[in-house]
């Protein structure tokens, strides 16, 4: 029998012995379709006693959902954003073709196959190639209030997302469920995790598809570890609704994703700098010996964190007085060092009745807090004992929790962690609240904490963010949460939790911050050097150099552990890890720039190869190296390097970032690096702007803004430019310039293209070195001036000149 027969006779197998399992574990497939009904975006379909909607949502967005007992519910949604992005443009009307056996729905660029008997919907492109198929012999179906749909798994297909699960970037053979979690000490088999994002991408020989489950019940996805036939999801609860993206690319798939949940807002320039933190820095004498070492060892920092040793009795929103007496003065100082200081507060609040306790007081007052079945308010164990949770899938819960802050923002802290948001509890089993605790909502009714679980920790942030939005007039906020659900980066950053101070936690990082990104979160990191335990001195600077090409950088160490800050370890890694966060504010243009333009494409700035380069397969399961941007590929030392580093470039040309040498992709790269060596390389037509190092985003840049000029096709760049932490860009006030450059065999020429220009900038002239020229140049002209100030680097193959009132539309041509 041939290889090709026998995978048959084994796929044919297992789907009737799964068919027979499905039945025999109470699964009650939807009936066959009795009656199709037009709808001006679509279909809607009697199946049995079902109903089933497909419609389109967007050029290339659908969406499918079933109501399993009849009539549709209130369509209601916590994921997606208040007024989703472009959503209303003009799309192409629908067409049905409705036969005996199927219904055709063509959709714009997407046409939906429904199979009637039995109910089956395949979606497939224009030009007829099939994109997402159900599984022939398992139908949708559901069983009690559980719910779930099969779906054919293509050979060759690989699949991403689902936000900070552990393990390889690629999900395929493996299955995973969604249920915020605690996790302290979490490793790579660990699942569940801190959030719940039920988005994946599929790619296959290029082509990718997307696939959103907005369901916020305890949910479940198997990617080919049950059978090698199909995939599956499901979930314990609510409505079996999913949208499907059509892509074709992996880009336009998280485009029109984060164009339904929302995207990143533009977050403070100062939350990309360096951050440094642990479990916890008091009394308020450590706090400014760490903030005056960083700054008298010249380690560029701008934000500094206060775990929950700085609150009274770990009560939320309150100042133990004995460890800070000066708190407000503490906070002014650490400004006027140029430091932002982000204090955690969690959602429990202390039950301290009587005791003048005001968030505990005002709560009760105002009817915020979950109750019990019975009516009483629930009370759980956590940091501060005996604690009462805010219910905020109400506004007016939410609102009240954003007042909370007020005192702070006053004081001048500058961003709010919100931790253990899950939520998580002591002393239960399971860590949360008991699964019939009641969640109310606006319109009176409410929802037991099944349904609400997953969503908690957004809510909780969606308060917090929303709250600062009213304190804070024109500051943007920063918030910072461990738990999420699709959508929560409307509001907030996050991190992968309490990681472990080993090799593996670095390795693993990189994969997990790729997913959270390809899952719309821009705003990612992980706690430098790990959570638990205490790294070796490779180890801490390994992650320092990775580290400072994550979006958020922030050291963080638990209590109980040696000292984690970039010192440690004596003078040698304490220079190396120097020497990378100065890179870190180098780049801080480039790095500001790329997440500007995140706010409009919901792509990550740190994202797997593949995203840009969905041809090359040999990326699709690469869990190491990753690119910055489009322009910075990084291929970091994530172990004790006992054998070499082979590194694949991506396609085209690329120089090294430290030496300016040209390498091409068709070479793959063997290489030894010494510790203060991490591999970095730009793309050959890259322009990117960069800085001369300050010890915060709070200081002005002693000299002018630096284009590195990357000879190449495809020669393009770009700065964005505004105040860096108010509003006010939303009203034109900033600088945005495109670059570009035309090469050819006798001249180089490099053009900047200001489109608005109303924000005034530190910088007024630009130092421009090109880099890829094999002569001296005869002759530089700036427009129609000669100029005859500039050097050229035989080493590096480099010009460097400088171009006056660079913040204007120039051309600089170099005749070879």
């Amino acid at each position: 029998m041939s290889k090709t027969l026998k995978r048959i006779a084994v796929g044919l197998f297992f789907a009737a012995l799964c068919s027979i399992n499905a039945a025999a574990d109470g699964w009650q497939h939807l009936g066959a379709v009795q009656r199709v009904e037009k709808l001006q975006d679509g279909v809607e379909l009697l199946a049995g006693k079902s109903r089933v909607r497909v419609t389109q949502i967007h050029d290339g967005v659908l969406r499918v959902r079933v109501a399993k007992d009849g009539p549709f519910p209130k369509d209601f949604s916590w994921a997606l954003a208040d007024t989703p992005l472009d959503l209303k443009e003009a799309l192409s009307p629908v067409q049905i073709e409705d036969g005996k056996s199927d219904t055709k729905m063509t959709a714009g660029r997407v046409t939906v196959l429904i199979k009637k008997s039995p109910l089956l919907i395949t979606f497939a492109d224009a030009s007829g190639k099939v994109l997402l198929a159900d599984e022939p012999t398992l139908p949708m179906a559901s069983n009690g209030s559980r719910i779930r749909i099969w779906k054919k798994l293509p050979l060759d297909e690989n699949y991403y997302g689902l936000g900070d699960k552990p393990g390889p970037i690629n999900r395929r053979g493996r299955s995973f469920n969604n249920w915020n979690s605690d996790v302290f000490g979490w490793g790579e088999s660990t699942d569940p995790m801190y959030k719940d994002i039920p988005f994946f991408l599929a790619l296959r020989k290029g082509t990718a598809y997307g696939v959103f489950f907005d369901n916020t019940y305890r949910s479940s996805f198997d990617f080919g570890k049950e059978s090698p036939d199909y995939f599956s999801f499901g979930a314990e609860g609510g409505e079996l609704n999913y949208y499907f993206f059509a892509g074709p690319d992996p880009k336009k798939v998280v485009e029109e994703y984060t164009r339904l949940v929302g995207r990143s807002p533009l977050p403070p320039l100062w939350s990309l700098g360096y951050q440094q933190s642990r479990y916890s820095y008091y009394p308020e004498a450590r706090v400014r010996e760490i903030a005056s070492t960083l700054r008298e060892k010249k380690i560029p920092a701008d934000v500094l964190y206060l775990d929950i040793d700085y609150q009274q009795g770990n009560a939320p929103f309150t100042i133990n007085r004995e460890y800070f007496p000066h708190f407000e003065q503490m906070v002014a100082d650490l400004r006027a060092q140029g430091f932002h200081l982000i204090t955690i507060t969690d959602l429990h609040i202390k039950k301290d009745p009587g005791r003048g306790y005001a968030p505990y007081d005002s709560g009760i007052k105002n009817d915020v807090f979950l109750r019990n079945p019975d009516g009483s308010v629930f009370v759980g164990i956590v940091w501060p004992s005996e604690s009462v949770f805010p219910d905020f899938t109400r506004t007016k819960a939410r609102d009240w929790w954003g007042t909370l802050y007020k005192d702070f923002v006053a004081m001048g802290v500058a961003g709010f962690w919100n931790d253990m948001n899950e939520p998580a509890l002591f002393e239960r089993a399971d860590k949360t609240m008991p699964l019939d605790t009641r969640h109310r909502l606006d319109d009176g009714s409410s929802l037991d904490h099944r349904a609400i679980h997953n969503v908690y920790g957004m809510e909780n942030v969606r308060a917090t963010y929303d709250g600062l939005r009213k304190l804070q007039a024109d500051e943007r906020p920063f918030v910072l949460t461990r738990a999420a659900y699709s959508g929560a980066q409307r509001y907030a950053a996050t991190w992968t939790g309490d990681n472990s101070s080993t090799w593996n936690h670095l390795t693993m990082s990189t994969p997990m911050l790729l997913s959270l990104g390809l899952c719309g979160y821009t705003l990612v990191g992980d706690d430098i050097g790990g959570f638990a335990g205490s790294p070796p001195a490779d180890l801490l600077t390994r992650w320092f150099e990775i580290g400072a090409l994550n979006p958020i950088y922030r050291d963080h160490t638990g209590k109980g552990t040696a000292d984690q800050e970039p010192w440690v370890h004596g003078p040698q890694q304490e220079a190396i890890r120097r020497r990378y966060v100065e890179l870190r504010y180098q780049l801080l243009p480039y790095i500001y720039t790329g997440i500007e333009a995140s706010t409009h494409t919901g792509l990550p700035f740190m994202r797997p190869v593949f995203l840009d380069y969905p041809q090359e397969e040999g990326f699709y399961g690469n869990n190491r190296d990753f690119l910055f941007g489009s322009d910075l590929f990084v291929a970091p030392v994530v172990s004790e390097m006992v054998d070499a580093e082979e590194v694949q470039l991506p396609p085209g040309d690329w120089y090294d970032y430290w030496t300016s040498q040209k390498l091409s992709s068709a070479n793959k790269i063997t290489l030894h690096p010494a510790l203060d060596e991490m591999p970095l390389y730009v793309r050959a037509g890259a322009i990117v702007p960069v800085q001369p190092v300050t010890q915060s985003t709070s200081e002005q840049p002693a000299g002018p803004l630096e284009l590195r000029v990357y000879a190449g096709d495809n020669c393009r760049g770009s700065l964005y430019e505004d105040d860096g932490h108010t509003f006010r860009y939303q009203k034109g006030e900033f600088l945005q310039v495109n670059y570009s450059c035309k090469i050819s065999p006798d001249s180089i020429a490099v053009t900047s293209s200001t489109t608005s220009s109303s924000f005034h900038t530190w910088w007024s002239n630009a130092t421009v070195t090109v880099i890829g020229i094999s002569a001296e140049p005869k002759e530089i002209r700036i427009g129609a001036h000669a100029i005859h100030a500039w050097h050229y680097d035989a080493g590096t193959h480099s010009v460097t000149l400088t171009v006056p009132e660079a913040a204007t539309n120039w051309t600089l041509e170099l005749m070879l």
